[in-house]
């Protein structure tokens, strides 16, 4: 029997009220301009490397049970012009396509908004949940979008560190192995960083396929809830953190045995932002070959109005 969630994180560190009562960003608040600036020198040769995923595949994409892929529609393309059921007044034969895509915020790479998940009936910084009815009025993706996520990334590769292709299914991470990688690439985590973990998990979906992804119980692995862990994110103030998989931890804890409990310990309590679903294959090549893991990283979700979430096409710049 899983254990309520407000009794495993009753003693759990907070940032509620650290900013003022009505702040929604959380521990973006410590991404400053000179954290910024530290990004930015972290730049040496002008590399780039994009981390979202593809949406919209026709085979396709990678999402969290219970939600679809993307829909993706032509409104308008040569077929119309060739039909003559659309004609352009005025356009002197010009034409166009245009096209529309049904898709869950959430459904490919993506920022969760800080109100995305709550327990005892409340949000980051004290936020009634009933606020979320209808479109979420406290905590939403928007203050993240006006503000952005910039600042100095460091890639943790470790299913490289672990000599694997990827980590097996419910596979815990450690923080013990997140320093030890660390240290085994030569890069220094350092206070307010953006740590991006590599699990490979997302590439056995575009290798295997949907039956290896997801198996007969999906149960992604990840780092999970312990009390040095959380520490750990709390003393170094660490603002967002991103993964290749869908939910940035292990799928069901075996520290407590409950659902997702980071989303509550980091996100609620903390109001760290959470960078899912990247595609960090490239990066993590290129960081192998060059020994470089430090980079400039760019979020910038849409700015989605009462939204739980965005999809965001993270940037990695080396």
């Amino acid at each position: 029997m899983s254990r309520d969630i407000a009794d495993v994180l009753e003693d759990a560190p907070s940032n509620w009220g650290k900013w003022g009562d009505e702040d929604e960003i959380g521990a973006l608040n410590y991404l400053t301009a000179d954290e910024v600036l530290r990004g930015v020198e972290a730049v040496e040769h002008g590399k780039t490397f994009t981390l979202g995923v593809p949406i919209g595949r026709p085979e396709g994409d990678p999402v969290w049970p219970g939600r679809t892929g993307a829909d993706h529609y032509m409104e308008l393309d040569r077929g119309h012009f060739e039909s003559g059921k659309f004609e352009l007044a005025g356009s002197g034969g010009l034409e166009y396509a245009d096209d529309v895509i049904y898709m869950f915020l959430q459904g490919t790479t993506q920022f969760d908004a800080l109100g995305h998940v709550w327990y005892d009936d409340t949000l980051y910084n004290g936020f009634d949940a009933g606020t979320t009815k209808g479109g979420m009025e406290k905590c939403s993706i928007e203050p993240i979008a006006d503000h952005g996520v910039i600042g100095r990334g460091v890639l943790l590769d470790i299913a490289r560190y672990m000599d694997k292709d990827w980590l097996v299914r419910g596979e815990r991470i450690e923080l013990e192995d997140l320093l030890e990688c660390a240290d085994e690439q030569g890069v220094e985590l350092q206070p307010r960083d953006i740590p991006i973990i590599r699990t490979g998990w997302i590439e056995l979906y575009y290798e295997e396929g949907d039956e290896a992804f997801y198996g007969d119980e999906f149960d992604e692995p990840g780092i999970t809830y312990s009390e040095d862990l959380v520490e750990w994110f709390h003393e170094m103030e660490i603002p967002a953190f991103g993964t290749d998989t869908i939910a940035n931890e292990q799928t069901v804890s075996d520290e407590t045995e409950t659902l997702l409990p980071l989303h509550g310990a980091l996100l609620r309590d903390q109001g760290v932002t959470f960078n899912e679903i990247n595609r960090l294959d490239e990066l993590a090549d290129d960081c192998a070959d060059d020994g470089k893991y430090d980079f400039l990283y760019v979020g910038s979700p849409l700015k989605i109005v009462h939204g739980t979430g965005s999809p965001v096409n993270p940037v990695a710049i080396k």
